[in-house]
């Protein structure tokens, strides 16, 4: 008896990982419900233009010059990007994503990154917070913090990806991994 739960225990959880597990990365949104546990994921890019919607507020003290892909230690850099459904610019503009990012390695390549997502979606509406490092030409992580709106209580992570890094704008795949806790309400579907 004891033999046969420990055996249904484990056949729940390894489909409950399985199930948990990201689905896609195109725009196209997922929607996944398991033991009421609600999750969502999709793709969207973000267009960051230098002196158009994203400045240097502080310039660094070390290291590289300022580049597509580098900033000087320090920097203090702020930002209020378009987010569109594809990697062409003039796709629909579902989203802007603003904040802050201060240089913190001496490569020039990494950084703290603070950012609010506001997004109008066909389903869902409203903000969502994200705290982390970033890799300036690699995939990075950031852990969901917070949201507003549709996205109350949402929690998770975005993976920011360059795509093109070349020109006076540069893109970025962002990825998002989003899960409503059980005790949610979320009335959008």
């Amino acid at each position: 008896m004891a033999l046969s739960l420990q055996n249904r225990v484990l056949a729940v959880l390894l489909f409950a990982l399985l199930s948990f597990k990201a689905t896609s990365s195109s725009h196209h949104h997922h929607h996944h419900h398991h033991q009421g546990l609600k999750s969502l994921h999709f793709s969207l890019f973000q267009h960051e233009t230098i002196n158009r919607t994203g400045y240097i507020i502080v310039k660094g003290v070390a290291g590289p010059g300022v580049s597509q892909t580098t900033t000087p230690f320090g920097t203090l850099f702020a930002f209020q990007d378009p987010m569109t459904v594809t990697a062409n610019r003039t796709s629909k503009l579902v989203g802007i994503a603003e904040g802050t990012t201060v240089t913190s390695g001496l490569d020039g390549l990494r950084s703290i990154s603070i950012a609010k997502i506001t997004l109008r979606l066909k389903n869902h509406s409203g903000s969502i917070s994200v705290v982390g490092g970033t890799h300036n030409i690699k995939p990075s992580d950031h852990p969901v913090v917070g949201g507003t709106g549709d996205f109350l209580f949402v929690q998770g992570y975005i993976t920011s990806s360059p795509v093109n890094l070349k020109g006076l704008t540069v893109t970025y795949k962002i990825e998002f991994h989003l899960y409503w806790p059980p005790y949610a309400t979320h009335t959008s579907t």
